[in-house]
């Protein structure tokens, strides 16, 4: 990272301290920013994409504990795992609305306010347009109708209850707004230097971020509304999307100065994630090289064994109880490896706090167009575009470093091995999809919610919520129903119940 990239992590750490606190209320948002519009953009472009990277805090419990286990990547045995068990935990429920509320709703509002009224800053504008995108579909994929229109805006506008507007509403405007912002965005207008990490101001990438978001969300739309979605989807490819892997939408974490990569701080404090049974299954079973990226045995030279998702150490329950399952090896019998030994752990490569954290990929790119050709909404070959998605999801994994490299030669056989089936189509391309998005977690269980690939067991641990089914949400911040109340309560009465089991609006 250049010089450059250093000083703007760490001006936008301490600006952070200005404009963000740790406490995670609406009310809190109704504070004077003092000076901030005389700070630099880039400064607070950094802060934002740091921030949408995440800490460990909501890494740990929205993207790790509960969206990686349920979507059965990663499996784990304590109770405190809850998406391995589907347990409602308030916390960890609310994570990623406790962070993005609190301190990044209202950074993306001042940078917006900012860059309004300014010619000069058409770019910047229309570039934190699409940040704010990456922002809300999160949020609005993980709980539904959620605060968006009104969100953040307690020091531009004095809001500090906001509304929840209904999903139905936010994703057509989502789309709307990175269709603007693909438009807008020009060459001849001044944009973000070394501020931006992402991109550092190239106009074109940021175009082909905004239509490869456009591209996701409008598949997004299938279930509920099939014509909107063919809309969106051909409006996106026509625009222009990812072309390659160097156009892949990440924020880097090696700078020393700057954030570490939230998921790598977690593998750091939490020894107890595995690769999940399902996963390293289906790997064997194609014998993918990713397998060996993605994992290590803990004894060299053992059999890749995934750990099954909801199971519990110490017990003697004969359903959930991890030492009566058929992969389990006591050690007193005195066969190696023994006990957790046996069980794939996640591979050092991926479990850096100096990985990049990736937002979307050019092999998700592919792989969504292989499935727009499927449809019948776009002429490209989908046997191509499904071989061009897979070779992306194997090459990019060299960005983790040189251990990570799969060889050209693994993948051409790989793929000899695994050819596109058209009977197969659907169901092919999107188990590569949950393939190729691993540490994305959030986007595997949303792609497995909208396409119902891959086709998953789910587990009946004692006490879950769900009446042993895999949760399609996750639930509000629990004290809104106080510091919100009438807007909380229209949201629910709108929504549904504030529960785990409620099917949001493009998932019904």
């Amino acid at each position: 990272m250049t010089k450059l990239n250093k000083l703007s992590i760490a001006t936008a750490l301490c600006l952070s301290l200005l404009l963000a606190s740790c406490d995670s209320g609406f009310e809190e948002m109704n504070v004077n920013p003092t000076q901030a519009d005389q700070i630099d953009p880039n400064f607070k472009l950094t802060n934002i994409q740091v921030r949408i990277s995440g800490e460990r805090y909501e890494n740990w419990r929205t993207n790790l504990i509960y969206s990686s286990t349920m979507i059965q990547h990663f499996a784990a045995l304590p109770g405190y795992w809850s998406g391995d068990k589907y347990f409602y935990n308030p916390s960890y429920s609310s994570a990623m609305w406790d962070r993005y509320y609190s301190n990044l709703a209202r950074n993306v509002e001042d940078l917006l306010v900012q860059t309004a009224e300014d010619p000069e800053m058409v770019n910047m504008h229309h570039i934190t347009q699409i940040l704010r995108v990456v922002m809300y579909h999160r949020l609005t994929d993980l709980h539904g109708d959620i605060p968006y229109s009104e969100a953040g805006k307690g020091f531009t506008e004095g809001i500090t209850q906001p509304k929840y507007d209904a999903q139905s509403t936010i994703y057509p405007d989502m789309l709307q707004k990175l269709e603007a912002a693909a438009t807008a965005l020009s060459g001849s207008s001044p944009s973000f230097g070394s501020g931006d990490l992402m991109y550092q101001g190239d106009v074109e990438k940021w175009k082909k971020f905004a239509n490869s978001l456009m591209l996701r969300l409008g598949m997004r739309l299938v279930k509920i509304d099939p014509g909107a979605a063919q809309s969106w989807v051909q409006k996106a490819i026509a625009g222009g999307t990812f072309e390659s892997n160097d156009d892949i939408a990440y924020v880097p974490h090696n700078d020393p100065s700057g954030w570490r990569n939230g998921n790598g701080q977690v593998f750091t404090s939490d020894g107890n994630p595995r690769i999940s049974e399902t996963f390293a299954n289906w790997m064997v079973a194609h014998d993918d090289p990713r397998l060996y990226v993605y994992a290590q045995s803990p004894v060299a030279g053992s059999a890749p064994i995934g750990l099954p998702n909801g199971k519990t150490a110490g017990g003697s329950d004969a359903d959930h109880g991890i030492e009566n399952h058929s992969t389990w090896v006591d050690c007193d019998s005195g066969v190696t490896p023994c006990g957790m030994d046996v069980y794939l752990v996640p591979n050092d490569v991926i479990k850096g706090e100096d990985d990049p954290m990736f937002f979307m990929t050019y092999a998700e790119v592919e792989l969504l167009k292989a499935e727009a050709a499927v449809r019948g909404w776009y002429s490209g070959d989908a046997a191509m575009h499904y071989a061009n998605g897979v070779r992306a999801a194997m090459e990019y994994l060299a960005m983790y470093g040189d251990a990570a490299m799969i060889a050209g030669t693994d993948i051409d056989a790989y793929l000899e091995a695994n050819p596109y089936d058209p009977a197969q189509g659907m169901k092919m391309i999107n188990e590569q999809f949950w393939a190729a998005v691993v540490l994305n977690e959030y986007e595997a269980y949303a792609n497995w919610r909208r396409t119902g690939y891959p086709e998953l067991t789910p587990t009946n641990y004692p006490g879950n919520v769900t009446g042993g089914t895999i949760p399609r949400r996750l639930r509000y911040r629990a004290n809104e129903a106080v510091a919100n109340p009438q807007n909380y309560s229209a949201a629910v009465n709108a929504q549904g119940a504030d529960e785990l089991t409620t099917r949001m609006w493009w998932d019904k």
